[in-house]
């Protein structure tokens, strides 16, 4: 296995799913005091999702509360309640290009800006003959880290 040229900084986020965000507010927001900072709602990803925040800077965690569109179809993003977790990483493409060619699997979709902004993509939870390597049962999600918080942890080290 050849040395990986990137670094996985950090959690950039956990996601959450639902049958309704309401219940998820309410312990998220209301007892935890996260604060909602935005709201993504994409129709192909089946999803209506609430990003709150916790911590500050390069250490902000994003916890999105997410609820299907449509309860019926997939992606299912309520069926599996810690639906995914993100990965800060310093360079997203070399990553994805890199973890491939070790035989990790990739769900579809490639890389594409995600709900804050970001590129991202993600793991596939199960491996298959070809990519032998999936998230065991987890979907985890690569994210590109702004230069900020490469930085930031580039100081830590």
């Amino acid at each position: 296995m050849s040395q990986r040229p990137f670094r996985i900084l950090g959690i950039q986020q956990i996601a959450i799913g639902g049958p309704s965000k309401d219940r998820l507010k309410t312990l998220w927001v209301d007892m935890f005091g996260l604060e909602i900072t935005g709201n993504f709602v994409s129709e192909r990803e089946n999803v209506d999702e609430d990003i709150c925040a916790m911590g500050t800077g390069p250490f902000k965690v994003e916890v999105d509360l997410m609820q299907p569109l449509d309860p019926e179809k997939k992606p299912a993003v309520h069926a599996t309640p810690l639906n995914h977790v993100g990965l800060w990483v310093d360079n997203l493409p070399l990553a994805v290009e890199w973890l491939t060619a070790q035989g990790v699997r990739f769900a579809p979709g490639g890389i594409r800006k995600g709900a804050a902004g970001y590129d991202i993509t993600f793991l596939h939870p199960k491996a298959s003959d070809d990519f032998p390597i999936g998230g065991e049962g987890v979907l985890i999600e690569l994210v590109q880290a702004p230069a900020e918080v490469v930085e930031a942890f580039s100081r830590l080290r």
